[in-house]
């Protein structure tokens, strides 16, 4: 007998496999058990009869041979045991559909008996999980093929009219029949591609009547907060837009981004949805009742001047080398009210006051006690009467006052708060030590003291407060500003910080004078600014200039080449103390009246009040163009006003193009 005589054959992959082998080489199956018959072995059927039985035998005999990978299989096998490919030899195509089992708390069958499913309840077989898919909708306006569950699409978030879905099929299904013919899927009727096309141009034109007749001053606004694009906002809300106006069915429609907008949202939600903390502090502003709620600050009036300036503040940061390596400024603008306001109509100068200060830091600082303007020989002989500028709410509320005080325009890019964190990194080894100092005798004061660790930590954590834009400052940072400015800083501020019911909840410390202690006298100015601190918040004050420049009747001998005239800022509070003088050593205690005329033009006036100059000197050119813009604007409402062209002021005529100033 042969070699290949002698091979015995898998019963489960009919494999041929040599005598020797006791599992299948192929399939590792293991060897049927044979008694051989001496007496048969002579003829192959009869062995196989004897060896494995009659059922083996008739399904060596009629196997299949797979058309896509040509291994032969049991005739019993419905699918290639190699490639895992369906038998097509059968006569009859209804034998390779398979009943489809779905548990009853499986994803599949949660799905078809979803609430917001409309279609008819399904039984789980083949045929009826086809006709489901069937009956898909497509979208009108991107023409993706959603579920019939989806209410929306799921591509574009289109929401059609049930009109424009396809009905659920009217098929009806046998419950004794549990198997799908070819003829039932021809059945189902889709529809037609006329119906589709016709659905998408009836909603387009009813999408471009909804555009046509949409207030896309209210929606630019929307898209505004999400973009984070100030502009449209300021644009909505300076032509008398209400902030409380919330979202419709429509809008949402033509805004088309269902993951952005929803139906009853106003732009204080947008605001607080997606992260817009200035655009925020502006609409809570309005709704808060701060004023007339609209807010026109030189640099919104004159969006592209204000926006130069900050460009030219940039770049005149310079970088100290040498023992003491702090940035600084190389110009020193003081920003003041143009005498021409009082030319204005008392109408149009009460508006005018109600959309540039802050109404309620205002009101605060001249509350009994008073903070400022508490001198009638100050601010009515004088003439230095101090006014609380409106600036962002936010934690960048100290730089924004000290630009406000110098160049008339908010810190919105930052430069000066990057400029304070770089000062006080490199500074640090002259900063610290007389910050830590000044911490100490306070604390010893109070009677307490503390480890260096804890010292450590602390000047960490004020240096990480300079470099996160958003974030409160602290004294430090102002004494910081001082050196980075090269002039002194004066603070009127509540001594007490108290609750919104009246409630006094800590000592303020904000108050007084910062000079810039570490630097040369030489190298500085002897004019200062001043801020107001209420509670928790920064504004600049400023005066209005005593006189125009435009008025022909002063002599040119009294201006001189630049000089305008003088503020006097007091120096004592009411009861006629000396303002404190911040981080000064233990050796300079005592000494604050002197320090205070070495660093600026300090006299005494008439009623015996200790006053430090603030010189004013000519507008560089960009302020003075933003300035002369802004008052334009009032001059145009004075001119609506007076006869013979009396009109009301409007609100709505005042639209900020490409307003980068935002709150």
């Amino acid at each position: 007998m042969s070699e290949k005589e002698k091979k015995w054959s898998c019963e489960y992959c009919t494999y041929e496999n040599f005598p020797s082998a006791l599992k299948c080489t192929m399939c590792r199956g293991p060897r049927p058990f044979v008694s051989e018959n001496i007496y048969s072995l002579h003829n192959e059927d009869n062995a196989y009869n004897l060896a494995a039985g009659p059922c083996v035998n008739k399904a060596k005999r009629n196997k299949w041979q797979c058309e896509t990978c040509a291994f032969k299989n049991l005739s019993t096998e419905q699918i290639c045991g190699q490639c895992g490919a369906s038998f097509l030899g059968a006569s009859n195509v209804h034998e390779q559909f398979q009943t489809l089992k779905i548990m009853p708390h499986s994803d599949l069958a949660q799905s078809l008996s979803h609430p917001c499913n409309n279609s008819p309840p399904l039984s789980l077989t083949n045929e009826e999980n086809t006709r489901k898919i069937l009956e898909k909708w497509s979208c009108a306006m991107c023409t993706y093929e959603n579920w019939p569950k989806t209410t929306k699409c799921s591509m574009c978030g289109f929401a059609p009219n049930n009109s424009q879905r396809p009905p659920p099929s009217s098929h009806k299904m046998s419950p004794t029949n549990h198997k799908m013919s070819i003829d039932n899927v021809n059945d189902i009727q889709m529809p037609s591609i006329d119906i589709i096309e016709d659905n998408k141009s009836e909603t387009e034109r009813k999408l471009r009547i909804m555009r046509g007749n949409a207030d896309w001053n209210w929606l630019n606004a929307c898209i505004g907060i999400i973009e984070g694009n100030s502009i449209p906002v300021e644009q909505y809300l300076s032509s008398g837009g209400d902030p409380a106006r919330t979202l419709t069915a429509s809008e949402v429609a033509i805004l088309n981004r269902s993951s952005a907008f929803d139906i009853g949202h106003t732009l204080v939600h947008l605001a607080i949805r997606f992260q817009r903390e200035d655009i925020l502090a502006v609409l809570l502003s309005q709704i808060g009742g701060s004023g007339s709620g609209i807010k026109r600050v030189p640099s919104y009036v004159a969006p592209d001047i204000a926006a130069d300036i900050r460009r030219y503040f940039a770049s005149s940061i310079r970088n100290r080398k040498g023992h003491f390596p702090c940035s600084f400024v190389t110009d020193f603008p003081t920003f003041a009210l143009p005498a021409e306001v009082d030319e204005l109509p008392g109408p149009v100068q009460d508006q005018l006051f109600s959309e540039l200060l802050d109404k309620d830091a205002q009101d605060q600082l001249e509350s009994d006690p008073a903070v400022i303007n508490w001198s009638l020989e100050l601010t009515v002989r004088l003439g230095s009467r101090l006014h609380a500028l409106w600036n962002r709410s936010a934690g960048d509320c100290l730089l924004d006052s000290v630009m406000q005080a110098t160049w008339g325009i908010f810190d919105r890019d930052n430069h000066l708060r990057r400029t304070l964190a770089d000062s006080l990194s490199q500074g640090s080894h002259m900063f610290y030590p007389r910050w830590k100092e000044y911490e100490a005798s306070h604390a010893s004061f109070l009677q307490y003291s503390l480890e260096e660790e804890q010292w450590e930590e602390d000047w960490t954590s004020l240096l990480s407060l300079a470099n996160q834009p958003g974030t409160s400052l602290e004294q430090l940072h102002v004494f910081a500003l001082a050196h980075v400015l090269r002039r002194p800083i004066i603070v009127y501020g509540v001594k007490y910080v108290k609750s919104f019911r009246g409630e006094a909840l800590g000592y303020a410390r904000f108050e007084g004078v910062y000079l810039p202690l570490l630097c040369e006298q030489s190298f500085c100015v002897r004019t200062p600014i001043a801020l107001g601190y209420t509670r928790g918040h920064f504004s600049a004050l400023v005066a209005m200039e005593p006189f125009s420049r435009l008025d022909s009747r002063l002599p040119k001998s009294d201006l001189g080449t630049d000089q305008l005239q003088c503020i006097f800022l007091p120096l004592m509070d009411r009861d006629r103390k000396l303002l404190p003088i911040h981080f000064l050593t233990e050796s300079e205690m005592g000494k604050e009246e002197s320090i205070l005329r070495q660093w600026m033009d300090v006299c005494e006036s008439e009623g015996g009040l200790l006053v430090a100059q603030q010189l004013l000197h000519k507008r560089p050119l960009l302020v003075a163009q933003m300035v002369e813009e802004w008052l334009n604007h009032y001059r145009r409402l004075a001119q609506m006003t007076s006869a013979p062209f009396l009109r009301p002021i409007p609100v709505e005529d005042y639209s900020s193009e490409e307003d980068t100033d935002d709150e």
